[in-house]
């Protein structure tokens, strides 16, 4: 069982988008991600920047053959992304239901 742990990098909603994206695969293209955010390249490039600078995601690019560039997330990275969602879940968890006056 993973141990809730808040990430205030991962948090941030376009940065969560693209960890949660990159847990569902070995990796994901630059531009996929910038389509399924629907955001600029400049955008995201500024947030995987931010999770590659922690260890959270690597960035590949063939040096032959297309120009793409792919994402990935790393065994860090999943790790931090599981501790994360442990950790909204038990605090979703202590919501109670509002009761009808």
């Amino acid at each position: 069982m993973t141990v809730g742990r808040f990430n205030e990098l991962i948090h941030a909603p376009n940065r969560l988008q693209i960890c949660a994206v990159l847990a569902g695969v070995e990796a994901a293209e630059f531009s996929t991600l910038r389509e399924l955010l629907d955001v600029s390249d400049s955008v995201l490039s500024k947030h995987i920047k931010v999770l590659q600078d922690a260890g959270y995601v690597t960035v590949r690019k063939p040096a032959q053959g297309p120009r793409t560039t792919w994402v990935e997330l790393t065994p860090l990275g999943r790790d931090e992304l599981a501790a994360h969602l442990a950790e909204l879940r038990r605090i979703a968890d202590q919501a109670s239901p509002v009761k009808p006056a």
